[in-house]
């Protein structure tokens, strides 16, 4: 197999686990295609980490948003498109599903960010006891991303050592933007 360059070469071992993983999904076989092909991939891959109760809120389909909160612009912040590919990690433990990225949004953080996060997406975060919003008062970025296509799929092994909660495991492909204007 032909790969397109080392940070792909270095996916191919999980690459081929996914798509064991979802061979019987007739979205994701195709959808991760590019994967293990030569092609550009038209998605970037994120690996999220996730502890309980939110991850199993995920798998279930009760949790349609996933958040993240930062005092720095750290990813997802503004790395995350429509489209994108996020596994879904048990912390300290293995990748146990996978979705799609419907839709991001991105706030600095002020006291009316705040308040429209907490009324409108406190349902969809599964983020109703106040204690959720507490430990989050001290962050100046959000990142919330309605997900889509979720599945649970047979754990897969993946070896991290740090402590990121979020990482951008392969960028899509950077295509050139022509700028038509005319002159």
């Amino acid at each position: 197999m032909k790969t397109t360059g080392a940070a792909q070469t270095s996916l191919l071992p999980l690459a081929s686990n996914l798509q064991l993983a979802v061979r019987d999904d007739p979205f994701w076989e195709d959808y991760l295609s590019p994967l293990i092909e030569s092609a550009p991939l038209p998605f970037s891959l994120h690996l999220a980490i996730f502890v309980e109760p939110y991850l199993q809120f995920v798998l279930e389909g009760k949790k349609t948003i996933e958040s993240r909160f930062s005092t720095r612009r750290f990813a997802p912040y503004d790395q995350v498109e429509k489209g994108d590919v996020i596994l879904l990690k048990r912390s300290s433990g293995p990748i146990l599903g996978i979705c799609q990225v419907a839709y991001p949004w991105f706030y600095q953080l002020e006291p009316d960010s705040w308040a429209s996060i907490q009324k409108d997406f406190a349902e969809a975060l599964c983020a109703q006891d106040p204690e959720f919003w507490k430990q989050r008062e001290s962050a100046s970025y959000a990142t919330l991303i309605r997900i889509q296509h979720v599945k649970s799929i047979a754990p897969i092994k993946y070896v991290k050592r740090d402590r990121r909660g979020w990482v951008v495991l392969q960028d899509r492909a950077k295509q050139l933007k022509l700028n038509l204007e005319v002159i």
